[in-house]
């Protein structure tokens, strides 16, 4: 699915694509922040990509329609982020897409810096993605116990580019749209839709970036806040995220070579991890450490997760 080709003389060169789904209040905070960029406003364009909400999302995207630029509202009916990101791609008429989560809090200059190194690199073609920091914020407040696993990425100081071993994060992801129509479109088995919290698309697509040898670019500058509402703070989506985070990161590494040995050795890792962490955490709730016990059930399920899903891959199933 390509992006779409710039008519000639055409000075649009950034789309900014939003996919949401059932978040319309913050998406109202993230579409007044995009509304206040100071990035040159004839030069970039804003789609809204509703992935079959239930909300109010609708009426959101109508409070901007005076907005320069106006959001442009996109519905897309086949469930998943990554469909999302797909349509935003297909209707994409800028020269960069500039991939924001629903639940962002951007500064005035995040397009501009966000931009920059593609803008600069621009006929070079070296430069195939560039990723912004994303700072974990919460606005109901975060429990002591799962402190450890929200932190801003802190890649590096300055904007360059990142090893192979440091990722960024789809939350505050562009590509150059030339990235698209010559790697294919975002894979759709991986990351999110209504019922699960797979994860994964944005890594995968990353991942092809390199192999086609083209740098990924870290840009602290344009960092965003990425908002954690209590119901992210909870044993219950800790443990479900855990589980299906594992599942997702099976069903990526089943498309590489050698992933058949790779994966069988990761199931009998994680049989035994799964039932140490369940006694570390029969032993933390014994001792009346409920913060422990509960980090521990939750590394138990990411465990549980790999164990149900490598045999399923082994087997060709989702």
């Amino acid at each position: 699915m390509p992006g779409r080709t710039m008519p000639a003389g055409s000075s649009l060169k950034l789309t900014v694509a939003i996919p949401t789904y059932n978040r319309a209040d913050f998406l109202r905070q993230t579409l007044a922040g995009i509304a206040a960029q100071q990035f040159p406003r004839d030069h970039f364009e804003v789609l809204v990509i509703d992935n079959n909400s239930t909300d109010h999302t609708r009426a959101v995207v109508a409070e901007f329609a005076g907005a320069q630029p106006a959001p442009r509202y996109i519905q897309e009916t086949r469930q998943g982020l990554d469909y999302a990101r797909n349509r935003a791609i297909s209707e994409a008429r800028g020269e960069i897409i500039v991939f924001g989560d629903d639940d962002i809090l951007v500064r005035p200059d995040w397009l501009a810096q966000m931009a920059a190194p593609l803008l600069a690199d621009g006929p070079l073609r070296r430069i195939g993605a560039v990723g912004g920091e994303v700072i974990p914020v919460f606005p109901h407040g975060l429990p002591d116990w799962v402190k450890e696993w929200h932190a801003p990425l802190g890649f590096r100081s300055d904007a360059g580019p990142l090893p192979p071993r440091h990722c960024p994060m789809g939350a505050n992801l562009a590509f150059p749209a030339w990235v698209f129509a010559e790697l294919g479109p975002f894979h759709t088995a991986l990351d999110r839709a209504a019922g699960n919290y797979f994860s994964g698309g944005d890594s995968e697509m990353v991942r092809r970036v390199r192999a086609a040898g083209y740098e990924v670019w870290f840009t602290p500058a344009a960092a965003v806040q990425h908002q954690m509402p209590a119901s992210r703070t909870t044993f219950r989506y800790a443990s479900r995220h855990a589980f299906d985070s594992a599942r997702s990161r099976v069903i990526d590494r089943a498309g590489q070579p050698g992933a058949g040995t790779y994966l069988a050795g990761r199931l009998i890792a994680n049989l035994a991890k799964a039932g140490a962490f369940a006694l570390l955490a029969l032993f933390n709730a014994i001792v009346l450490r409920r913060g422990a016990a509960k980090q521990a059930l939750v590394r138990a399920w990411r465990s549980c997760g790999y164990v149900y899903q490598i045999p399923r891959s082994l087997c060709g199933r989702i």
